[in-house]
């Protein structure tokens, strides 16, 4: 129930020498064949036929189909447009995929089984006497491939037995009014098949679930709704969504990578319910900003940022150096009044003048507020990096240092302590200096230069 492929196929043919055509789906995981037997194929036609299937195992998370006019609006002129069976999927949830045209490969399932169809029982039986001789038929040959027949992509097991349909909906739900329909395209509530509408809940609770981050580095908690970049680098790994009408959540590997203002409404959440996700237990860290309206004076709002190369990261349209000793490292931010507190692995490593005003926080993306204390500073000393030059004189803090002419050419760690500095080559120690200034260290690593030639 996760994909249906869905396809139309010909080759019916009754006695008064009409051809009717067949709407058929199969599920991508257990290969259960769903089929009813069209006397014109027509966009209404189809979009029934996909909601009696519905009525019957339940709302299919994706379909995927070709670009028959029945399918899809995309290719209509003057402009494109919503056809029946897209107005379905989208009252119901359902994600719609199309396959590439010309591409008939992508939905080989189907393909595959349309011509095992044709060679068992339309090129054997003769023209049906009708539609419900015709139907009959169909459903005999059907059961029998659904519930006796292995399949040896299913390890010789039959496709019913693999195949599990979706519960049905809650009963305490409420439905949401239906669109008015064209004349061209008269409303399901005027005939006698009503569509599945989506039923969405007076109120939901927060839920979570598992999912694998794309290729891309996206993580879709509702494809249609909301998607949230992670980055390439996550790609293929395991993410734990925690989402409700706030926020969503992002765990990998239990540290959280990312927190964004929620898209979803009450009724997504229940859609959420309904592809397996669980009710939520506590959520990983405060809600999103974004959500929070106008702050509170003196409200901390925190965001997650990965560090570049540079030791530069951006906030909004600011670009904030941080510093080198972080680069290539995710950091938390926090905004507090005109300060800006950098927290690396649970430890204050420095604070900055914020680079923007209260009023942008809230637009930030990943913006949470907080309530909790700011972690400690980072015990210990500062270490810094420095080349020493031809004189044997470095400068480190605003101090000028002497090493000697012994090691120039040499890169040295320099120790910067409260009351002293001490520098080290290779782990033993060359000299000792009182610290004359508290200056903050700005420069963590000399900036080493390739030889002239």
């Amino acid at each position: 129930m996760h994909l249906w492929q869905m396809d139309l196929v010909g080759g019916i043919f009754l006695a008064d020498g009409r051809e009717c055509k067949m709407l058929t789906g199969i599920d991508d995981h257990s290969r259960f064949v769903v089929t009813t037997v069209l006397a014109v194929p027509s966009g209404r036609a189809v979009a029934d036929g996909f909601v009696r299937a519905m009525r019957t195992y339940g709302v299919p998370a994706e379909v995927l189909t070709d670009n028959g006019e029945q399918f899809t609006g995309r290719f209509t002129k003057p402009r494109p447009a919503e056809v029946l069976f897209e107005r379905v999927c989208r009252e119901n949830g359902v994600t719609a995929k199309l396959i590439k045209p010309y591409s008939p490969t992508t939905t080989g399932k189907i393909e595959r089984w349309h011509q095992t169809l044709r060679r068992e029982l339309l090129d054997v039986c003769g023209p049906f006497a009708d539609l419900p001789a015709a139907q009959a038929a169909v459903d005999a040959w059907v059961h029998t491939y659904n519930t006796d027949r292995p399949h040896r992509a299913l390890d010789m097991a039959t496709p019913a037995s693999r195949f599990r349909p979706n519960p049905p909906p809650e009963p305490t739900l409420v439905t949401a009014p239906a669109a008015p329909a064209s004349p061209e395209e008269p409303s399901y509530a005027a005939g006698p098949a009503a569509p599945v509408t989506m039923l969405i809940p007076v109120s939901a609770p927060a839920m979570e679930f598992e999912t694998v981050v794309a290729a891309g580095g996206l993580v879709a908690v509702l494809p249609r709704v909301q998607r949230v970049r992670l980055g390439k680098e996550y790609a293929g790994r395991r993410a734990r969504v925690w989402a409700d009408e706030h926020t969503v959540h992002i765990v990998i590997d239990g540290e959280l990578i990312r927190s964004v203002a929620s898209c979803l409404d009450a009724g997504n959440l229940h859609e959420l319910s309904m592809r397996g996700a669980v009710r939520a237990g506590p959520p990983p860290a405060a809600s999103a900003a974004g959500r929070l309206g106008r702050l509170e004076p003196g409200t901390v709002i925190e965001v997650d940022r990965k560090v570049d190369l540079s030791g530069v990261t951006s906030l909004g349209s600011a670009k904030v150096t941080v510093g080198y000793e972080l680069a290539g490292q995710r950091v938390t931010l926090g905004l507090d009044g005109h300060l800006m507190h950098v927290v690396h692995d649970g430890v204050l490593a420095k604070t900055l003048p914020a680079p923007i005003d209260a009023e942008q926080r809230t637009g930030l993306r990943g913006a949470r507020a907080v309530t909790s204390e700011l972690p400690a500073p980072a015990a210990g000393a500062v270490h810094v990096e420095c080349r020493v030059p031809a004189d044997g004189v470095i400068m480190v803090a605003r101090q000028r240092l002497r090493v000697g002419r012994t090691y120039a050419g040499e890169i040295v760690t320099v120790h910067v302590e409260d009351t002293y500095v001490r520098i080290t080559l290779n782990g033993a120690d060359l000299s000792l200096h009182p610290r004359k200034n508290q200056h903050p260290v700005t420069r963590f690593r000399a900036k080493i230069h390739a030889p002239k030639l």
